[in-house]
């Protein structure tokens, strides 16, 4: 499908110079002299190789639609990831440099998103959030409340997290598997 590069966003995936490509950043330019361009930066989907590109802001892109299925990963054998499809139960094994960094986060059950083009699994899109249980962390000072100081704490899956100083050993905590940010305690 035939794009303007002025509605490039990021998140999407191009075909450019007979690659796939994912648009990580992005910017509009407008120089003093001259016309206006967007800056991108795009990672490619096969070997996670990085490109800077400029396009004209009225040149015509191909963007590649992704199908979206529902899935649920159910557990990690070595460098590989199986996952299955929620709605006809077809498991996948694939590579855990599919999901990146952010493997770390999977828990089994967790529910995902599988990106096919042309059935192949091109990517793996993980929840916004995700409740993780506090393994270790400091003991709690008496009368501390929830200020900007925050202290290290082990979760499940051995991740290191930063949390506020009131966090204890075995509460249950929200973060963000896309940086492994604290966004709140859970209400469970």
């Amino acid at each position: 499908m035939k794009i303007n590069a002025n509605n490039l966003r990021i998140g999407n995936v191009l075909e450019f110079n007979k690659e796939l490509w994912t648009v990580i950043k992005l910017s509009h330019v407008k120089p003093g002299k001259g016309g206006a361009f967007i800056q991108t930066e795009l990672k490619n989907i096969k070997d996670n190789r990085k490109l800077n590109e400029r396009f004209r802001t009225s040149e015509n892109l191909e963007k590649v639609i992704l199908i979206e299925k529902i899935g649920s990963f159910l557990y990690k054998n070595g460098p590989t990831i199986v996952i299955m499809d929620s709605e006809t139960f077809d498991q996948y094994e694939i590579d855990e440099s599919v999901i990146g960094e952010q493997s770390i986060f999977l828990i089994e059950g967790m529910n995902i998103i599988i990106n096919f083009y042309e059935n192949e699994i091109l990517s793996i899109t993980l929840p916004e959030t995700c409740e993780v249980e506090v393994l270790e962390a400091d003991a709690v000072i008496k009368g501390q409340t929830v200020s900007s100081s925050f202290k290290p704490a082990i979760v499940t899956n051995n991740i290191r997290v930063m949390v506020p100083g009131h966090i204890e050993i075995g509460s249950k905590i929200i973060i963000k598997p896309i940086d492994g940010s604290y966004v709140e305690k859970s209400k469970n």
